[in-house]
């Protein structure tokens, strides 16, 4: 690539950046940090030529980059719901319904403990003879990947109480530095939670020493985390993006309330089309977790991400409800797996590994 495209690319990059900000010179005490956070913008002209930042190593399995599908944005409320109907007779589902409905009756009860607890700490003592084989096994062949920050970020009306089991997974599994923050839901612009997820990433890049971390969002959660990431120019410090039951595409149940936060979720509106903006060179790379039995994003598949500028996967779950998804098995272990797996470059690191590929898409 030459130095004249590279400076085109820091351009636009300071362009994304300066397009968002402006919609918050009026808020209070918004962080200025973020504002002029990497001011020189833009990747350095040592950056690796595309054609070979995407090549893949022998025994290792790329990132697919996520294809623009126009069916996904048709569709209303009448056929979401008939979907949802179609779908209650199924066994998978009626079991997933008793799981939703357990896990509701739970989370209730722990919602109190999110705004007690700790948001995590950053582990610097790795002794693992105490360790059972697993965390052991992470620590010795995967030390980068243990020590990766992980920040969890929670949906509407919410806490980091929904990530209780998510959290506990990860720690098992072996990862040191694990936390969750706490955004004010009284917010009335995603774009200034955004910014507040900015600031927590700055709090924990100088607080871990990594220069990058991941981050798991649920539902609004995922949708506040992918615009900082593709418009507040975070892809400088997520390495990767997992979502799970967020509505990438809108939803519209978010007609029921005529909250300015939640209207920001409804199907074409101007923030999810700023979203829906051209996000060239962004170095993060997304996992999205959907299911076709979601109660809240409706129509199910606006929960799969679908943007040409990004690079990730779609991962369908089946009979899976939108407050249970955090908990399930397949989402703990295949997040557990893709953030140990992952190299700088988002391919997996052993042959054998569960590849983030392509392959089919949901």
């Amino acid at each position: 690539m030459c130095r004249e495209e590279l400076a085109e690319g820091h351009l636009t990059a300071e362009r994304r950046r300066s397009r968002a900000l402006r919609h918050l010179r009026g808020c209070p005490n918004w962080p200025a940090r973020i504002a002029d956070k990497r001011s020189r913008g833009g990747y350095p002209d040592e950056a690796m030529p595309s054609h070979r930042r995407h090549a893949v190593p022998s025994g290792t399995a790329p990132l697919g980059h996520f294809e623009v599908d126009g069916a996904s944005r048709r569709g209303g409320l009448r056929g979401a719901i008939g979907h949802l109907a179609s779908l209650v007779t199924t066994p998978q589902v009626i079991l997933g319904s008793a799981i939703e409905a357990a896990w509701v009756a739970t989370h209730l009860l722990t919602y109190p403990l999110g705004h007690l607890g700790g948001r995590g700490s950053h582990r610097t003592d790795y002794r693992i003879e105490h360790l059972p084989p697993i965390q052991r096994g992470l620590l010795l062949h995967h030390l980068e990947a243990a020590g990766t920050p992980i920040l969890l970020v929670h949906g509407l009306i919410d806490n980091r109480s929904i990530f209780t089991l998510l959290r506990r997974g990860l720690s098992r599994r072996g990862f040191g530095s694990i936390f969750a923050m706490n955004w004010s839901t009284l917010t009335t612009d995603l774009r200034r939670a955004a910014l507040d997820l900015g600031a927590e990433v700055e709090a924990i890049v100088a607080e871990t020493g990594y220069e990058r971390i991941h981050i798991v969002g649920h539902s609004l959660g995922g949708l506040i985390a992918r615009y900082y990431v593709t418009r507040l120019g975070g892809d400088e410090r997520v390495h990767t993006l997992v979502t799970v039951g967020t509505p990438h595409g809108g939803t519209y149940a978010a007609y029921a309330v005529p909250l300015r936060v939640i209207t920001q979720m409804r199907p074409g509106s101007a923030f999810l089309e700023e979203l829906d903006a051209p996000v060239p060179g962004c170095r993060t790379r997304f996992i999205t977790y959907w299911s076709d039995a979601d109660q809240v994003v409706l129509p199910q598949r606006n929960g799969a991400l679908r943007h040409p500028d990004l690079a990730g996967r779609n991962i369908k779950l089946h009979g899976v409800g939108h407050i249970s998804m955090p908990i399930v098995g397949t989402v703990v272990q295949g997040i557990s797996e893709a953030l140990a797996q992952l190299d700088h470059e988002g391919h997996t690191t052993r042959e054998g590994a569960t590849p983030i590929s392509p392959g089919r898409r949901a």
